[in-house]
């Protein structure tokens, strides 16, 4: 289970003349490189797929804009944005096994219509920009390439759901943590909704603190002693923050 991000893929080349959607669509599956290229699921017939090949070795430039929804109910739930602009070209028949491949690994349920002919496109990465829970910048394409998935990624929309749903009490004491809360923190209507989990820490939404204007929110970031690897450390981890909050 992954958090909710979508992806929409968007041709600024398209022609006027025909429909207004033709150089827009959402690729079914993603994956990228070691090379830094992002590797695109789409339908044969899909609008990409068809300018793709009648290119004909042209350069499509495209831009694949990238949202992430928080997979928890938290008030403003978009955690981010990303777009990634690059040249689109239908990936060669000598490759194609190899990617497929790893859309699969990505995407382990494959294609949900099996009636339906996919092809694979390939967009190569010319630059990037972030706007996210960190800040908003840039990405250059070598950094694209070198970047390395958070092992938690996997796992993050279940490991959310679980603390928000199993552990409300205990989210609610790492507002205790913040330096001088007062009574804010033993209000009724206070909230802590647990926002992103990465191997580094744990962002947190607080909202309705006592003495906060209601509806109000704000996110506070617990980093952990060390980085996490896997699960099995995060729950260690986590089991000292919340003693840490106890205390």
């Amino acid at each position: 289970m992954e958090s909710s991000v979508s992806a929409v893929l968007d041709i600024p080349s398209a022609r006027p003349t025909e429909t207004a959607a033709l150089g827009h669509g959402s690729p079914e599956a993603r994956a990228v490189t070691e090379d830094g290229d992002v590797v695109l699921l789409v339908p044969a017939a899909s609008p990409a797929a068809q300018l793709a090949a009648r290119a004909s070795g042209d350069e499509v430039t495209a831009v694949m804009e990238i949202t992430d929804v928080a997979p928890v109910a938290v008030p403003h739930r978009v955690r981010g944005r990303a777009w990634v602009a690059g040249w689109l070209t239908p990936v060669g028949r000598e490759e194609r096994a190899d990617l497929a491949r790893l859309i699969t690994a990505r995407h382990p349920g494959g294609p949900p219509a099996a009636d339906i002919a996919w092809v694979l496109l390939r967009l190569e990465v010319g630059e990037a920009y972030v706007d996210d829970l960190w800040g908003a910048e840039s990405v250059e394409p070598d950094d694209f390439a070198a970047a390395s998935p958070d092992p938690l990624a996997p796992h993050e929309a279940e490991l959310l759901q679980h603390l928000a749903a199993s552990h409300d009490d205990q989210m609610r004491t790492l507002c205790g943590l913040l330096g001088d809360p007062g009574p804010a923190c033993a209000a009724a209507s206070a909230r802590a909704v647990p926002l992103s989990v990465d191997r580094y820490g744990m962002r947190v939404r607080f909202c309705d603190l006592e003495g906060h204007q209601a509806g109000a929110c704000f996110d506070a970031r617990f980093e952990f002693p060390d980085p996490v690897d896997d699960v099995a450390q995060l729950r260690q981890a986590m089991r000292l923050l919340f003693a840490a909050a106890a205390e």
